[in-house]
């Protein structure tokens, strides 16, 4: 029994190669059996030829035999290898993982930098409480470093570059130790790199969880420093200052020198200096003060799925009241005015509704609208400024039950563009789209600009619409007990998008509820109804 509950990850990377065979436990978690890691240096001399070597290919594939049959003693249910940068980038590549089956029936499985991003960031969130803090999850190879910049266990951003310790070692280690010349031409493209790439960050970091060897080498040393021991430095956090105190003298010893540090593996020595300048300048641009190391990374977000995945774990029901409960939960967990939120849905519904019936809009992008009202403002969560912005990538990273990639993808478009800036082809994220697709974008935006400037105040002070398209005009009537002034400014300000879109003038008048039969306060309508939506 215990045996059909073991499985087994190998993470074939550009520097080494590492092996975890797991066991699942009863309460969902696993424990580890065994562990085994080398070095094949697989992506050596990948950046001047594009391909991988015989020779490196020849020892890579020799370790994934042996790692096959570590696995297969401990009879393990399913066994899962996948491959980063350098089989992803070689020409040659392909021929790899052919060979990879060929002689041993390992299937391996070339994953993207924002897949290798989000197994670092799964391990992270699992293994450490990061709740209430703005994160970054760092996790570092021989060819690429992937940063994932998020609040908590929510997404923002994720960002792949090349920065990996052996391509910036074969790059621009020219001297040993390190000249100063070629110290400032390493520095220096690793800054530029973190400029083109990541820009001005959202939002001060507060600590960086970092995975991969060249930060698993930096705690083992640091903590020899402070201790005087040596041991696993799963956990340890380190400071921005010792790093770059430890990389000035990194920097100062030749390679026999540093093959001698405690906590340092001798065969990391002669790319240790590039790794910690990549994490010394990552952390410098994302103004972090710590980092906290996680041996875990991309093989340990590797199990979890699979884990998650394996057969008789019971599954997640589907909320009863439909997906839009998701999207309800979304926006908590991003600490959003839930109140606000679903009050500007009600009124981007009326506004639809009336919208809807003489523009001919499809009925399903009712419910899209009205998911983008109840996220319009969880940018917040990351920084005021630019809040659409950072809503729109959050939206982008986030697993909304029941929704489609591309309904995820409309919906973070339209919260996109509640605000500021209108859709424009300038901008990746609208140009991408489908022309169609493009065009719902424009409408729905329109509406929620108009919604969201009718709680301008946030006190819920109109307390329904009454809405009528005639001719090339719609006419509004705002229900509320007393004259809602703020928001009536606001409409006359955010009404441009929609008058352009639906080719229409905006009216807007206040009417007292008592002098409305029936008036009062409109009902969020969940599922998918009709843009004549009853109520």
């Amino acid at each position: 029994m215990a045996a059909a509950r073991r499985l087994a990850a190998i993470d074939v990377g550009s520097n080494s190669i590492r092996l975890v065979v797991a066991e699942v436990q009863d309460d969902g978690a696993y424990r580890v059996l065994d562990e085994e890691r080398a070095m094949t240096r697989l992506g050596q001399g990948l950046l001047e030829t594009g391909r991988l070597a015989s020779e490196t290919m020849g020892r890579t594939l020799e370790v994934i035999g042996k790692m096959k049959k570590i696995a297969a003693g401990f009879h393990v249910v399913d066994l899962r290898a996948v491959a980063t940068s350098a089989v992803r980038e070689a020409e040659n590549g392909e021929a790899f993982r052919r060979e990879a089956w060929r002689q041993h029936r390992v299937r391996i499985e070339v994953i993207s930098s924002e897949e290798e991003a989000r197994l670092a960031f799964l391990s992270a969130i699992r293994r450490f409480n990061l709740e209430g803090q703005s994160i970054a999850v760092a996790d570092i190879g021989g060819g690429s470093l992937e940063v994932v910049l998020a609040a908590g266990s929510v997404v923002d951003r994720v960002h792949p570059l090349a920065l990996g310790a052996v391509r910036l070692t074969e790059r621009f280690v020219r001297s040993d130790p390190l000249k100063p010349k070629h110290w400032k031409a390493l520095k220096r493209a690793i800054d530029e790199a973190l400029r083109a790439e990541i820009g001005k960050p959202p939002f001060t970091v507060d600590v960086i969880v970092g995975s991969g060897g060249t930060f698993s080498a930096l705690g083992g040393m640091i903590r020899y420093e402070r201790e005087g021991s040596e041991g696993n430095p799963h956990g340890y956090t380190m400071s921005r200052a010792e790093v770059t105190r430890l990389l000035a003298r990194l920097r100062e010893l030749p390679l026999d020198a540093r093959k001698q540090l405690p906590g340092l593996p001798p065969a990391r020595a002669d790319i240790i200096v590039a790794g910690a300048a990549a994490v010394a300048r990552l952390t410098r641009h994302l103004g972090a003060r710590h980092i906290i190391v996680n041996e875990g990374g991309v093989r340990d977000g590797l199990i979890l799925s699979m884990l998650a995945e394996l057969p008789g774990t019971p599954a997640v029901p589907a909320p009863a009241t439909g997906r839009l409960d998701a999207v309800l939960a979304f926006a908590r967990k991003c600490r959003s005015n839930e109140r606000h939120g679903e009050h500007v849905a009600r009124l981007a519904g009326e506004l639809f509704d009336a919208l809807g019936r003489r523009y001919k809009m499809p009925a399903e992008a009712r419910e899209l609208l009205v998911a983008s009202a109840m996220l319009h403002d969880i940018g917040f969560l990351i920084n005021h400024q630019g809040h659409h912005k950072h809503a729109y990538h959050l939206i982008m990273h986030s697993d909304l039950a029941g929704f489609s990639a591309r309904e995820i993808e409309l919906i973070a478009n339209v919260v996109r563009y509640h605000r500021r800036a209108l859709p424009t082809k300038k901008h990746d994220n609208y140009r991408r789209l489908p022309k169609d697709d493009r065009r719902l974008v424009r409408k729905l935006a329109g509406i929620l600009r108009v919604a969201v400037a009718l709680n301008r105040s946030h006190t819920q002070v109109i307390t329904g619409l009454r809405a009528v398209v005639r001719r090339d005009r719609l006419r509004v009537t705002a229900v509320a007990d007393r004259e809602p002034a703020v928001e009536l400014w606001d409409v006359r300000r955010k009404a441009a998008l929609l008058e352009q879109v639906f080719r229409t003038r905006l009216s807007v008048r206040w009417r007292p509820a008592a002098e409305i039969a029936g008036g009062g306060p409109l009902r969020l309508v969940r599922g998918g109804r009709g843009a004549g939506g009853g109520r």
